[in-house]
């Protein structure tokens, strides 16, 4: 008996002191309350946020955050003011980060930003159709100086090309091995970026030769899809709702947009075109090009393509939009699709 009553005394006192060992997380001491608290948001709102002390802890001070980006600070927990004006679009987490005791402790809330504009709806109108190689499944296009350079996909059959875009003529066809399948592509500084779908790598050319000069690989985002560039920042597309942002001397990412309306969020964001200021995205298997803000992501419009590939001959279910090109015309885009026959030259005209 007396050597079981030792065994239950040592228990306890390792059990309390494991206890007692035990570090206290924010939750033990503070909570983050919202007033009001929606559903959503859009950036003309703010709302009151109120960080709840359990414990009475003496703080030095409060820092808030959205994400990583800092947006206000107090000596106290006072009530206090968090305006969304020019924020992200996107789900977001609403951070406090205390400093108390000589301790940091963080605490968030997620809030939810949507566009606060609708849309306006876009159709088109052919002016000119071009040959294309129906061999060619399309997954970036662009232009420089009149030439229309193509990026094609397929795991054995993709490549960069170099074409004449009026008779369709290939000048130059540079075919990728066949472990890579081909994505989007853009032109900067003289040089061609290229991605691969899920192999996490993309390719860099010379201009002039179509000679590889290099690689690069995708860090944090999964997979390549689309690619644009306005001159300073590369833009790349990843199949999801996110337009990343790369540096255009390193290529690594650097932050990222999501793409919303008033509504709800855009997925399936694919083959991208830089056209005065705005990011031009086309949306898989929905046949629509979206008109972002590249500062925070809302689509302030959309370009109905659905009746295009009427005028595509012998097109199946698969072979969608997917190959916008801008040459500096007002409201003119040259597009195609995955294996179409015809490059179209189009006005867009508001609905």
């Amino acid at each position: 008996m007396k050597i079981y009553k030792l065994l239950l005394v040592t228990a306890l006192t390792v059990f309390l002191g494991s206890c007692e060992d035990k570090p206290i997380s924010a939750t033990d001491l503070f909570d983050l309350s919202i007033k009001d608290l929606k559903k959503t948001y859009t950036p003309n709102d703010s709302f009151i946020i109120t960080v709840n002390n359990y414990k009475n802890t003496a703080i030095d001070s409060v820092v808030y955050l959205l994400n990583n980006d800092r947006i206000s600070s107090s000596s106290s927990f006072s009530e206090t003011i968090i305006s969304l004006k020019n924020q992200k679009l996107g789900n977001r987490s609403v951070i406090a980060k205390i400093y108390a005791d000589g301790n940091t402790y963080n605490i968030s809330k997620k809030v939810t930003i949507l566009s606060n504009i609708k849309p306006k709806v876009y159709s088109y109108k052919i002016l000119e159709e071009y040959p294309h190689d129906n061999q060619a499944y399309t997954q970036g296009l662009e232009f420089f100086n009149n030439i229309l350079y193509e990026s094609t996909g397929q795991y054995k059959n993709s490549s960069l090309r170099k074409t004449n875009f009026e008779t369709g003529e290939v000048y130059k066809n540079v075919p990728l091995e066949d472990a890579f399948f081909g994505e989007g592509l853009t032109i900067h500084n003289n040089k061609i970026y290229q991605l691969t779908w899920q192999e996490k790598t993309g390719f860099i050319y010379d201009l002039q030769t179509l000679e590889k000069t290099g690689t690069f690989v995708y860090n944090e985002s999964k997979e390549g899809w689309g690619l644009c560039n306005n001159g300073k920042t590369i833009y790349k597309s990843d199949g999801t709702q996110k337009i990343w942002k790369l540096n255009p001397n390193t290529l690594a990412e650097e932050g990222f947009i999501e793409i919303y309306t008033n509504t709800s969020k855009i997925k399936s964001v694919n083959e991208l075109e830089w056209v005065e200021g705005k990011i031009y995205a086309n949306i898989y298997l929905k046949d629509a090009v979206a008109i972002v803000n590249p500062a925070n992501g809302a689509v302030e419009g959309v370009i109905d393509f659905t009746t295009l590939k009427n005028h595509v001959a012998d097109h199946k279910e698969d072979e969608v939009l997917n190959g916008i090109a801008y040459k500096g015309e007002p409201n003119i885009l040259y597009v195609t699709g995955k294996n179409w026959d015809k490059l179209f030259k189009v006005e867009i005209v508001e609905q």
